[in-house]
């Protein structure tokens, strides 16, 4: 008999009798009595089991006053149903038809025990709603692919489209690590073919098949130096540290805001806000920066003042009229 089995067992012999008796669950089990301290113990503390030793009884029984919902080994609190109702809402709404169909099975268990409590599912899901935008078409086999390779710890071969340059390659990658960033997955991976670490939009992936190769493992604090010191998407190490002021009027919103772990802001009396942010590439901090036109001012450093300036510069061209 698995262990598991014999866990949900206990849950069985006891919701069917009102007591046991430490013996009588010692020859139904047919376990020793350190095995039974050990399972006594696990049902409580990783299970959530409800299971009581009731002095005047002598022996073991559930508590009825928890109000606690079995599943398959395991019990749930309601507000824990409610819960996991909510997280898979919103995982549809992230991906819809990615993971909704996998749990689907579970998710019509909670629904049938919620609906014994006087509960609407449909009712909470309605509640939840993600908006989204600039998210990527994406083939289902590709996250599939990566995500089991990823866990799985194997390599992958993709065929890898270059949005940059408009090229394709075919790359074997080792997966470390998925990543959601805006509304679309990305994964951090090691690059076969250029011997570093780089970061892929699932997306551009046209095809991806697992490799039977154990994948290159990369320590967590490696990993994290990495993808983590750049902005945003953009892995490596911080080449420079962008400083920024908000006007009094933005910076109501964006002194709460999080551009970087390493970021640093101050307030100043006139109600404006200076944020301080490490970079290795100014591509995507010059489109965010971009989206608070004359609210935000660019102080430094000097590369990235130029950058700007150079983007601005075409905006303006691009808008002046023939003749003027």
């Amino acid at each position: 008999m698995s262990e598991m089995v014999r866990l949900i067992r206990y849950s069985t012999l006891l919701s069917n009798r009102r007591f046991l008796t430490k013996q009588e669950l010692l020859d139904v089990q047919e376990v020793s009595l350190a095995t039974f301290k050990r399972d006594i113990a696990k049902l409580r503390d990783q299970m959530n089991v409800p299971i009581v030793f009731d002095r005047e009884l002598g022996g073991y029984r559930l508590d009825k006053t928890t109000e606690r919902t079995e599943l398959p080994g395991f019990w749930f609190s309601q507000e824990e149903i409610l819960a996991l109702l909510t997280i898979q809402s919103m995982i549809s709404e992230l991906e819809p038809g990615l993971l909704g169909p996998k749990i689907k099975p579970l998710q019509d268990r909670l629904n049938t025990i919620l609906a014994s409590q006087g509960l609407d599912a449909d009712v909470l899901t309605q509640r939840v709603r993600l908006l989204q935008a600039g998210k990527r078409r994406m083939p289902l086999k590709s996250i599939e692919t990566v995500a089991k390779a990823t866990l799985e710890r194997k390599q992958v071969k993709v065929l890898h489209f270059n949005r940059q340059n408009g090229e394709k390659a075919e790359r074997v990658i080792s997966p470390q690590q998925l990543l959601y960033y805006r509304d679309n997955w990305y994964v951090d991976a090691w690059c076969h073919l250029r011997g570093g670490v780089r970061s892929f939009a699932i997306d551009a992936f046209e095809n991806a098949e697992m490799l039977d190769k154990p994948a290159k493992e990369l320590d967590p604090p490696t990993l994290k130096k990495n993808m983590n010191s750049g902005y945003g998407i953009f892995g490596g190490q911080a080449t420079g540290v962008a400083k920024l002021q908000f006007s009094a009027a933005r910076a109501r919103w964006v002194q709460f805001e999080e551009w970087h772990p390493n970021q640093k802001g101050t307030l100043a009396k006139d109600g404006s806000y200076t944020l301080e942010v490490p970079y290795s590439d100014d591509r995507e901090l010059i489109g965010d920066i971009l989206r608070f036109g004359s609210d935000v001012k660019v102080l430094g450093p000097a590369p990235l003042v130029k950058q700007f300036r150079k983007e601005l510069e075409k905006m303006v061209a691009d808008y002046k009229l023939v003749g003027q």
